[in-house]
């Protein structure tokens, strides 16, 4: 089957399981290929919950010009991943060719470190809205936010079937 798009998923170890398994499936039912990118290819890493994931790409392996969309998903990778500066410049990347980004619940840590929020619509969780504001983010609590037709956020598990419909409606 010929997939519409490749979307590259950033993660690492104490993802929300959820975050990541549900966009995943939902974007693999539409027809688009999805690539999990960590910081070593062909190990896993482990979710909150216990679920693993393997790795398909090293971020070493991987440039923006592979892919068609971004995935960010929340839990405690966001917040590891940032204080890489690979995947800094990773999410950087798609940001600033208006790729299409998708993070949810800790998820925009990632953009924010990026400084790729500036003047954006956005949610994200709770803990994080000041951090968001602080970011130049005109913050919106709803369940999903689409910004410019490029970015979708949202806050947290809850919100996943908001959020994969908005998602898989950006790759049409």
């Amino acid at each position: 089957m010929l997939s519409l798009a490749k979307v590259a998923t950033v993660v690492t170890n104490l993802v929300e399981d959820v975050e990541y398994t549900e966009p995943v499936k939902a974007l693999r039912d539409a027809g688009h290929e999805v690539v999990t990118v960590e910081k070593t290819a062909g190990g896993e890493v482990e979710g909150k919950h216990g679920t693993k994931i393997q790795v398909d790409k090293s971020i070493d392996d991987v440039k923006v010009d592979d892919f068609d969309a971004l995935l960010i998903p929340g839990g405690f990778s966001p917040d590891q991943l940032r204080a890489d500066e690979r995947f800094v410049n990773f999410a950087k990347a798609f940001m600033d060719s208006k790729k299409p980004v998708f993070a949810i619940c800790h998820g925009p840590q990632l953009l924010i470190t990026a400084k790729t929020l500036d003047g954006r619509h956005a949610t994200g969780y709770k803990s994080i809205q000041v951090d968001m504001e602080n970011a130049g983010v005109n913050f919106q609590d709803k369940e999903v936010v689409v910004c410019e037709n490029q970015l979708v956020t949202s806050r947290t598990p809850d919100d996943i079937p908001a959020f994969n419909r908005e998602i898989v409606n950006l790759l049409k």
